[in-house]
């Protein structure tokens, strides 16, 4: 058994922790300082803070607008999933979410920090992604009137990405954030990081088992057991005119090379559902695990990398 180092905090309305594995020159003060990265992020994406460069944004003139570069590395993703699902990804959902009573951050499983969201009456523009501007040259957007950026089903994943990097040098590392995650290299057994995922019915239960054949991944989970207000959860179809949570599945489980594609991609295949959702993760060639509302299991082998368990057969 190797020595690790657990650093447990709060960040981005979640529970991250940093585990280093082996003996790490302050090990403490690295994983602190990986950690921090959720807090930039969230300074910079969150549509819950007031003073972040997304509610600016939101509130700007709809002529291009300047973002830095963290923000725009961030956007440039998003817009390439919106592109690559259709919209069945869409950076620009906030209003239809606000309209839904997502219209504060969460802690805990409860909605804290209440913060109105910009000409809350003007309706959700479905699709409004299609119609602002990036450019890449300038690092400016233009938005179209009354759009609402939500970055939320991306930012952590982005922020893991970040975190995971800043630990660039650690050969053994896994961080957790409300139950996405970065692993690398071997957990303090000297074994393959494994990750349980959660059933969406029954509790604490896990769905099944993951084992992943590569140095390096992440694994992120979308699913409709987490957030939900009396209009439903808060996986919403942005296709449609008026946007409504999506049903079929239950949960999506994606796991990729990066925590910031596995994160959209999750959000993206539990819209579209479990055959469309599929061949998008086969096309991205990343690795899926759907658990669909009658309780069947799918498994998509799009990276191969991974093996997908039942947890009764684990």
């Amino acid at each position: 058994m190797t020595a690790a180092t657990e650093f447990v905090t709060t960040a981005m309305s979640t529970t991250v922790s940093v585990q280093l594995v082996g003996a790490i020159p302050e090990a403490a003060t690295r994983a602190a300082q990986a950690v921090e990265w959720f807090r930039v992020v969230e300074a910079h994406c969150s549509r819950f803070l007031g003073d972040s460069e997304v509610s600016a944004l939101c509130r700007g003139e709809r002529s291009p607008q300047p973002v830095s570069p963290l923000l725009f590395a961030l956007l440039r993703v998003a817009w390439a999933v919106a592109a690559a699902t259709d919209g069945a990804f869409d950076p620009t959902l906030g209003r239809a979410l606000h309209h839904h009573g997502f219209d504060r951050s969460w802690q805990d499983g409860h909605q804290v920090s209440l913060r109105p969201t910009p000409d809350a009456t003007a309706p959700h523009l479905s699709g409004a992604w299609r119609e602002a501007v990036l450019d890449e040259a300038a690092s400016t957007i233009a938005l179209p009137p009354h759009t609402v950026l939500d970055l939320g089903g991306i930012a952590k994943g982005f922020a893991l990405d970040l975190a995971a990097q800043s630990l660039h040098d650690v050969p053994n590392v896994c961080i957790v954030a409300g139950g996405d995650l970065h692993c690398r290299g071997h957990n303090p057994r000297g074994t393959p990081w494994r990750t349980a995922v959660r059933h969406p019915v029954e509790g604490e239960g896990a769905a099944c088992v993951v084992d992943v054949a590569a140095q390096e991944y992440a694994l992120c989970t979308s699913g409709d057991y987490t957030r939900a207000t009396a209009a439903g959860h808060h996986l919403l179809d942005p296709r449609a005119t008026a946007p409504t949570p999506s049903v079929g599945l239950r949960s999506v489980t994606v796991v990729a090379p990066t925590a910031v594609v596995a994160d959209a991609l999750a959000t993206a295949a539990f819209v579209l559902g479990a055959e469309a959702g599929a061949a998008l993760l086969r096309a991205q060639q990343v690795d899926g695990y759907f658990l669909d509302a009658a309780g069947a299991h799918h498994e998509v082998h799009g990276w191969g990398a991974s093996t997908f368990t039942r947890s009764d057969a684990a």
